[in-house]
């Protein structure tokens, strides 16, 4: 490992594109788990958004954490972090590299610029202009206006995080991306020991179906909607004492209007507790036909001992060589008998369960890409010069991006300026 002493690092600003809720998303867990990271090394923390708060944001301000307000299109920014002088600059989503990468590049030049992706948002979004065309998403698809800013990102960046090795893929063999410009970093999740696993719920102390998920997310949405109209009205013919609880953050009126005691179909929204409403349910449900990155209810569902029914796209990058923790079906009458047999099958059930807790314990261990990612870092802080040498194309984008990006937010700056 380098010399930590000689390459200190000892302030990070992490820029959100919200602030982060880990109770109402993966994207909020994920962004605690890289928070918590950067604590293990003693570094000092500013959060900085320009996102309206809420009641649910975590506040990690109990944890010694700076909070700052920032706005785009202004100069006030400037200042900020001039005199904050960070070592690294965290970019959560490449909408926000946008808004402010080329600010950090002209104050803090020396600081490594790392990019979180969360997900892939043009392979999200290729995906679902494919499904409302009710085909598979081509190149065409793919090669689009989001992904021409969002390549472009991760190119000017100094590293950009994958959560996915999917992505990795795609990155690397599609767009060409060198692969010193990535980390696969999945979620980074504590080991669950056996007495741990003990202690879950078994198959008796459990019952009924849950879906869980923020509703804002749009995979989620058509999730929610195609449970209910293809694939509840099947389970609920063979086990109609079953009932489905679905789950979610910020549920709008159009969601509410699916709730159907006659039909054993709830919408329940906001769970105070993920732990105890996944435990006490006897299988997850995810058909999600479109989305990216990893699925945050799905490992939730892993590490509280729930097998679950998925898609291609809800497993993608998810289990390694691991079999799934139930089962993986894209066809409507496929998933719903591979859900009433696993919710029916006693041994099957456990086997699942099983497999759900070695997929945690291997393809997540906290330990191991903790070490992953903080190697990373101490090298590209040794290196940073050479490293960018090597990114050309990169170096070109930023030049370009500090020119137009620069002057149209300058403009509006300057537009906001005489409004007011």
């Amino acid at each position: 490992m380098p010399d930590f002493k000689k390459n200190k690092i000892s302030r990070v600003l992490i820029i959100g594109y919200v602030w982060p809720e880990p109770d109402s998303s993966a994207a909020g867990s994920r962004m605690m788990q890289l928070i918590e990271f950067f604590l293990s090394q003693n570094w000092q923390i500013t959060f900085a958004s320009a996102a309206t708060e809420s009641e649910h944001r975590f506040t990690f301000e109990s944890l010694g954490i700076n909070k700052a307000e920032i706005k785009v299109n202004s100069a006030c920014f400037d200042n900020f972090i001039h005199e904050l002088n960070p070592d690294i600059v965290l970019f959560d989503r490449f909408i926000m590299e946008e808004q402010f990468g080329w600010r950090v590049t002209q104050h803090c030049p020396n600081a490594i610029q790392i990019l979180e992706t969360v997900d892939l948002h043009c392979l999200r979004d290729a995906r679902y202009q494919a499904l409302k065309q009710q085909r598979s998403y081509n190149k065409s698809d793919l090669f689009s206006e989001t992904a021409q800013r969002e390549i472009a990102s991760i190119l000017r960046c100094d590293l950009s995080l994958l959560i996915s090795d999917h992505e990795i893929k795609i990155l690397t063999e599609e767009f060409k991306v060198d692969s010193s410009l990535l980390l696969y970093l999945p979620f980074m999740l504590d080991n669950i020991k056996t007495a741990q696993q003990n202690t879950l719920p078994n198959y008796e102390q459990r019952q009924h179906f849950i879906s869980i998920g923020n509703f804002r997310h749009q995979p989620n949405w058509d999730s929610v909607l195609y449970l209910n109209q293809t694939i509840w009205p099947l389970i609920h013919k063979k086990l109609p004492q079953a009932e489905m609880h679905i789950y979610g953050a910020y549920p709008p009126p159009k969601a509410n209007q699916l709730h159907n005691p006659d039909k054993n179909f709830y919408i329940l929204g906001w769970a105070k507790s993920a732990k105890e409403v996944m435990q006490n349910a006897r299988i997850c449900l995810a058909p999600l036909r479109f989305g990216a990155g990893l699925k945050g209810k799905l490992l939730d569902a892993m590490q509280y001992g729930t097998p679950s029914i998925t898609t291609d796209i809800g497993a993608e990058g998810m289990h390694g060589n691991i079999d799934w923790n139930g089962a993986i079906e894209n066809e409507p009458e496929k998933f719903a008998k591979a859900a009433i047999d696993v919710y029916s099958n006693k041994s099957q059930w456990q086997d699942a369960q099983k497999k759900g807790l070695e997929i945690i314990n291997t393809v997540y261990d906290k330990a191991v890409y903790s070490e992953v990612f903080i190697d990373r870092i101490l090298m590209l802080k040794i290196n940073l010069q050479e490293h960018r040498l090597n990114n050309f194309t990169g170096a070109m984008l930023k030049h370009h991006s500090m020119k137009s990006t620069q002057y149209m937010a300058q403009w509006i700056e300057a537009k906001n300026k005489l409004s007011t």
